[in-house]
């Protein structure tokens, strides 16, 4: 009977060890959802200021275009340029886009939600291993008090 025990102390200790290791990784998604939401904030703010760059670059390319002369080959060429990086641009905002709704926002979602099931969790356990020990040993003695009758059947 104690090798019974001693199981059930080595899997109740096991899963409360994962539970536990559970609980202390909380504050490190906490800080990286919260460093994700801070550079989802920092690409909008670079987005913003590419985006007004882009668009004074342009006007400068515009002007060019509509002096004439020698600066239609350079305007040309500040226009294709101006041209790759809008799709730069475009490709930022994809990806600070994406980083918010594919990542950060069902992270601390499910960070909420790993909270209340390992709180949920370790109570249930708590409960359910107590009430296990309890059965083990009220079995334990009522097998010890039948090889005790046992015992005193075989002497008489």
């Amino acid at each position: 009977m104690e090798s019974v025990e001693k199981e059930c102390g080595a899997l109740g200790g096991l899963f409360q060890a994962i539970v536990n290791d559970m609980k202390s990784s909380y504050p490190v998604w906490e800080d990286f959802s919260a460093k994700a939401t801070k550079l989802h904030s920092q690409l909008r703010t670079t987005i913003l200021a590419a985006v007004a760059f882009l668009d004074a670059f342009q006007k400068v390319a515009d002007m060019a275009t509509n002096s004439g002369g020698a600066t239609r080959d350079v305007s040309s060429a500040l226009t294709r340029m101006c041209m790759r990086h809008r799709s730069i641009e475009t490709k930022l905002r994809h990806f600070t886009n994406a980083l918010m709704e594919g990542l950060v926002t069902p992270l601390q979602d499910r960070i909420e939600e790993w909270k209340k099931t390992a709180n949920q969790l370790d109570k249930d356990h708590a409960k359910e291993y107590k009430r296990s020990r309890q059965e083990i040993k009220r079995k334990s003695l009522d097998t010890l008090k039948l090889q005790k009758k046992a015992r005193k059947g075989e002497q008489n």
